[in-house]
């Protein structure tokens, strides 16, 4: 049984009524992975806006595993003190990461946002010393194409992350930065600039899935309109 596990911000722990890439990534691990797998994590719940909490359990379609580890509004600097007992908990194999926008927004800069993206790494390869890692860069937001400041700190924490990974790249424990989403427009992709639509969702799913099957011959290439 391969276990992955999507960790994220609000992008991935997604909002109540929505499918969320991790449901876009499932089907298509069911339509393309020949043996058997799993998502896995410490939380399963989806963000209620009016709440202002993750208590929604109101998926689109709630007939997938939804374990995962994502927080509205959290970043590297959150899940680096996590990771280790999920995956040792969860006996996670695969981390699929999308990170950074939160920390570059609120908590760090480029360089710190790095380095706790280093230990992060290290966590989890305290935990299983053969996890595999995709990490996502920070996509296309409506803040990067505003605040001119804050789009050279996100292309700079981009720039440091792949370094981060071909740094920390080893054959018992790959680290892979997966490519951006290509194409992503936040006015087709996303519902308010920053969190994905279901053409995001897609999207999302779609350059994980392409990094695993180019790199690790892990699955298949990605059908958009699969799901």
């Amino acid at each position: 049984m391969l276990r992955f596990m999507p960790v994220g911000d609000s992008m991935t722990i997604g909002s109540a009524g929505e499918h969320t890439w991790r449901y876009r990534m499932w089907q298509h691990l069911c339509a393309t992975y020949g043996g058997p797998f799993t998502l896995v994590g410490p939380r399963e719940t989806l963000y209620d806006k009016a709440a202002e909490a993750p208590t929604s359990y109101a998926y689109a379609d709630p007939g997938f595993p939804r374990a995962h580890l994502a927080g509205w509004g959290e970043g590297w600097l959150h899940m680096a003190p996590l990771i280790g007992e999920a995956v040792r908990s969860c006996r996670a194999d695969v981390l699929l990461v999308s990170l950074g926008l939160i920390d570059l927004g609120f908590y760090t800069n480029a360089e710190q946002t790095a380095a706790n993206a280093r230990a992060f790494v290290a966590a989890a390869r305290e935990a299983n010393a053969g996890i595999h890692m995709v990490l996502l860069p920070v996509i296309p937001n409506i803040r990067a194409m505003t605040d001119e400041p804050f789009a050279e700190q996100v292309a700079l924490f981009n720039e440091l992350l792949a370094k981060t990974a071909a740094d920390l790249d080893e054959p018992r424990s790959p680290v892979l930065v997966a490519a951006p989403p290509e194409p992503y427009d936040i006015d087709t992709d996303t519902y308010d600039g920053t969190h994905p639509n279901a053409n995001g969702e897609h999207r999302i799913a779609a350059a994980f899935a392409e990094a695993m099957w180019q790199d690790w011959d892990l699955g298949g290439e990605y059908a958009a309109g699969s799901s």
